[in-house]
């Protein structure tokens, strides 16, 4: 084979395999199409909206302004109605409330809410259980189950509750580097458009926008506010920066807030006020990332956040009697029981939602009763009783007097609408409804026209749905109209009849039937798109597999022969396959031992091949198998050891010889995965949490101890002192004293500048190590090609040794004792690899199996797995404070797949080099090895592709977005 065809041969897999998957992920995560289309607060834009698309005419738009439905005509002539006690402040529809504060915890779990804030919450959902509360009128209040939708990222959710569209996972880089909101959103709407038209009173000034918290909003919302105070969020180890700024400035803001004073107060300020405040606490959020929930560092900021709400909802319910003031204290994601979240179970979707208005808004349990849908049937209950996100986005709109931003597809959310009396309270809701169904319909139309993404079948039938509910809405209206003329309604009250609740649920059905329609769509996928990526990675693994060599195809077909005839003597007819055969055992006579470790190799072989078709094929179509990959793959590792050590024990028992130590390496395999499985824990967490064995400093100071004993044994220059040593040396030591300092405290002592200085001698060692590299390149002293291949795979070691420290600083002090054991587990399999001959002799697609299985168990044991709430975000801040993007970028990319990384470059060296090394019986072996390591990873990234294409409907976003990913690296 000539030497372009062999470089063609080794390069053109790895190329399609790069393109297979760079077409099938584009394909795969689609993300929704953005407009730049704003909704309008000018004059006439909701009945021109409810003319376009409900089809009611001027006489109907005209009834509903007349009594106070709609307020957007022209302002300026208001006098001319003889209508008296109307608000007509409002772009669409008058505005119900002077203010409104908005209190995110992040990651305030439901059951946080309902538990754990007994001053605030719970005093205001229970009044009777305490005397007190009865001396001071309070407001309304009520507690629900937020559901967010996954991804439950905090950028992700602020979009989505601003919005009110569906950011998808296409959307998920944003998270860790900021990207400011295109598309239409009520903070813009409530920042651009007039202030005269929507304020409940006479305002002399404009009124403001501030914000103090994460950073993350001013991210999305650069120029959105006019009082900023924003803090750093991404280091989750400080637990109380953003909160301490969030109540330093929040006394401040709340005096400002319009309508909580009168005019006559003499504390009143002349500044103007905020009819809006966002005060975004992260403290929740970053205590379970670091300690977890059920920690006490939770119940102390718990605490600190009920004392927070307590004193803020108090000042909001000694508000004038005139003004009507809502808070909105929410959780935009919830968390798991080890404190992560990003997935969609239950855990991370349900986050509570506390909605408490002061006394002037006059709201009362039980008005959202009245319209519930019964009329139409139970369906339409369970869309009322159903409170997402996104649905809060169109609700927040009406009752700020703003228009319901373009690309929202939620649904109002009635039970939060102080309606007027309840007589009048069902045209009301269904004049609202009907706008927010006219939106949806109108954005989504539009979409039809731009993109295939919506199916005409489903279009069709929620027109059909949108034009029953329109015509029972106008009949309704005619009904009222009708009565009115005929004076049978008195002092302006509304016709409350039984088409406007039907009317209510239809349009709720509607709205619920659109957003599942977004859902679905805007999970849907390039199908052709897919299909190719996955035949260009199905050519690519017919050309990476090892039956294309002459030698493996005639191994492989002796192994099956065998295996079917189960006759060694029937399965070999020529010289050369015999030869092969005596390769296995060794020219064994065939008698009961030749016989046994036949079986025995055999056995290896065929547990090797149905290990890695279940582990990199069938078992990735399942759900249930992700979720415990990490006990399989420790499984089928313990099983491969085990039947090599059966044989070499075997073998070692024939001889009547002793054991050697090399006969145990299988067995130390297997107790490096166990010991690291029960004793190591808390990879990823910082050293100052204490509640892991590992964090102790004996623990680390131990493992350092040990890793710079091997470093100095196995990856030693041929003399004691060297440059090298002692770069390693204080490398090592440096780490030690960072993590000492991190248990320490003193919180201004945070190991960060020993940290910096394990990594410049980190640093420094890797640049020594590459001129050694190109030194002995260069040299012409010794041509001696073994002894140049043995240096050069010294200093190749040596590299991956600091690249493995670098993912021990990155990880935590637990991986300290991980990578002792890795050391010694890849130590081990190195030493079976080169000593394979003879009846020791292990077959290529075992070694590579077990090369490969280790590899993956060492993802999991490292606290990894397959999905966002596992990402070891802590790996950014262990130098610094500070987040600085591409930094913790690479510093987040190495903690998670670095290990694998790291193991599959040393597989490469160790199978290139002892192919030099080895006899001429066996010298191809090794370079089999990785042959076959390269077909099972090509094979895991193939079957992955389609697994996630055949169950794209039913398998959790975070799991087939992370297989493919880890795939794809």
């Amino acid at each position: 084979m000539s030497r372009s065809t062999t470089l063609l041969r080794l390069l053109l897999p790895p190329t399609l395999i790069a393109l297979g998957l760079t077409i099938f992920t584009r394909s795969f995560f689609l993300s929704r199409t953005s407009f730049d289309h704003r909704s309008s607060c000018a004059t006439g834009a909701a009945g021109s909206l409810l003319k376009d698309a409900l089809g009611m005419h001027d006489d109907e738009i005209k009834f509903l302004r007349d009594n106070g439905l709609l307020s957007d005509y022209l302002r300026r002539d208001d006098h001319h109605r003889n209508v008296t006690g109307i608000n007509n402040k409002g772009c669409w529809v008058p505005r119900k409330v002077d203010s409104m504060a908005i209190i995110v915890i992040d990651a305030l779990r439901f059951d946080f809410a309902r538990d754990h804030l007994p001053l605030s919450v719970g005093s205001r959902l229970f009044p009777d259980n305490n005397g007190q509360n009865n001396k001071k009128s309070r407001g309304f209040s009520k507690l629900y189950q937020f559901v967010a939708d996954p991804p439950t990222v905090t950028m992700q959710r602020l979009k989505g509750l601003t919005t009110g569209g569906l950011p998808t996972f296409a959307d998920i880089t944003g998270s860790f580097g900021g990207a400011s909101i295109e598309e239409d959103s009520w903070l813009e709407q409530l920042n651009k458009s007039p202030w005269e038209h929507r304020m409940m009173h006479n305002m002399n000034n404009k009124p403001q926008i501030a914000f103090v918290g994460d950073d993350t909003w001013i991210d999305l919302f650069p120029t959105q506010f006019d009082d900023s105070h924003p803090y750093p969020s991404f280091n989750t180890r400080d637990l109380d920066t953003v909160d301490n700024g969030c109540l330093l400035h929040l006394p401040r803001i709340l005096d400002r807030i319009a309508g909580l004073k009168t005019s006559n107060d003499p504390t009143t300020t002349t500044a103007p006020l905020f009819e809006l405040m966002v005060a975004h606490f992260l403290g929740v959020d970053h205590v379970g990332h670091t300690y977890g929930p059920k920690n006490p560092h939770m119940e102390k900021k718990l605490q600190q956040m009920d004392n927070m709400l307590s004193s803020t909802l108090d000042k909001i319910d000694n508000a004038p009697e005139k003004s009507c003031i809502i808070a909105l204290v929410l959780g935009d994601h919830g968390m798991t029981e080890d404190g992560n979240h990003g997935g969609g179970t239950s855990e991370e979707v349900n986050a509570g939602l506390f909605v408490h208005f002061s006394p002037g808004c006059n709201a009362r349990e039980g008005y959202d009763q009245r319209i519930d849908g019964r009329e139409i049937g139970s369906e339409s209950t369970q869309a009322f009783d159903s409170i997402h996100q996104i649905d809060l986005v169109p609700t927040i709109s009406f009752l700020l007097g703003l228009p319901i931003p373009y690309a929202n597809i939620g649904g109002l959310v009635t039970a939060i609408l102080p309606t007027p009396s309840a007589s009048s309270s069902t045209p009301y809701i269904a004049t609202l409804l009907a706008l927010n169904a006219a939106q949806v319909w109108t954005y989504l139309h539009t979409y039809s026209q731009t993109s295939r993404d919506l199916p005409q079948g489903r279009l069709l039938e929620l027109k059909e749905l949108l034009d029953s509910a329109a015509a029972l809405y106008r009949g309704a209206i005619f009904q009222s109209r009708k009565e009115e003329k005929s004076d049978i309604l008195q002092d302006n009250a509304y016709h409350d009849s039984t088409e406007f609740r039907q009317a209510c649920g239809l349009f709720k059905i509607f709205l619920a039937e659109s957003t599942g329609l977004g859902k679905q769509v805007w999970t849907q996928f390039n199908e052709h798109g897919m299909m190719i990526g996955i035949c260009i990675l199905f050519f690519a693994w017919i050309l990476a597999n090892p039956l294309w060599n002459r030698d493996v195809r005639k191994q492989m077909g002796m192994i099956f022969c065998c295996l079917g005839t189960k006759k060694f003597d029937d399965c070999h007819s020529t010289g050369s396959s015999r030869s092969n055969v005596n390769d296995a055992v060794n020219g064994a006579s065939l008698d009961q031992f030749a016989r046994s470790l036949q079986s025995f190799y055999l056995l290896e072989v065929a547990a090797s091949i149905i290990s890695m078709t279940f582990y990199s094929g069938v078992l990735t179509f399942g759900n249930s198998y992700i979720e415990h990959e990490r006990e399989i793959v420790t499984f089928f590792l313990a099983i491969l050891c085990l039947l090599v050590f059966r044989r070499w024990y075997y073998v070692s028992n024939r001889n009547a010889t002793t054991a050697s130590v090399s006969t145990y390496l299988p067995v130390l395999v297997i107790l490096c995965s166990r010991i690291h499985d029960v004793f190591v824990t808390g990879h990823g967490l910082d050293p100052s949490i204490r509640l892991h064995p590992s964090h102790n400093a004996l623990f680390f100071l131990t493992s350092l101890a040990m890793l710079l004993a091997l470093r100095l044994r196995w990856f030693g220059a041929t003399h004691i002192f060297s440059v090298s040593k002692l770069i390693d040396a204080l490398m090592i030591v440096c780490l030690a004293c960072s993590w000492w300092e991190k248990r320490i405290r003193d919180h201004s002592r945070n190991g960060h500048e020993f940290a910096r200085a394990s990594m410049l001698f980190l640093i420094t060692g890797m640049l020594h190590s590459a001129y050694s590299i190109a030194n002995e390149l260069t040299s012409k002293v010794n041509d001696n090609q073994v002894r140049r291949s043995w240096e050069l795979l010294r200093h190749s070691r040596l590299i991956l040794f600091r690249v493995m420290v670098f993912l021990v600083i990155v990880t935590g002090p637990s991986t300290a004792s991980t990578a002792v054991m890795i050391l010694v587990q890849c130590a081990a399999l190195s030493q079976m690899m080169m000593q394979s001959k003879g009846h020791t002799k292990i077959d290529s697609t075992v070694m590579a199996a077990m090369w490969r299985l280790l590899f993956r168990q060492v993802f999991f044991a490292t606290n990894h797995h397959c999905s966002f709430n596992r990402l070891h975000f802590t790996a950014a801040f262990v130098a610094t404070d500070t987040f600085q993007f591409h930094i913790a970028g690479f510093s987040l990319f190495m903690n998670t797949f670095g290990w694998e990384l790291l193991g599959t470059t040393l597989l490469l060296l160790t199978s290139r080099f002892a192919t030099t090394f080895n006899t001429a019986d066996n010298k191809n072996a090794p370079s089999r090895v990785w042959d076959w390591f390269c077909f099972y990873q090509c094979t895991e990234t193939l079957t992955s592709c389609i697994s996630v294409s055949a169950m794209k409907r039913h398998c959790e976003y975070p799991y087939q977005l992370a297989a493919i990913l880890t795939s794809a690296v």
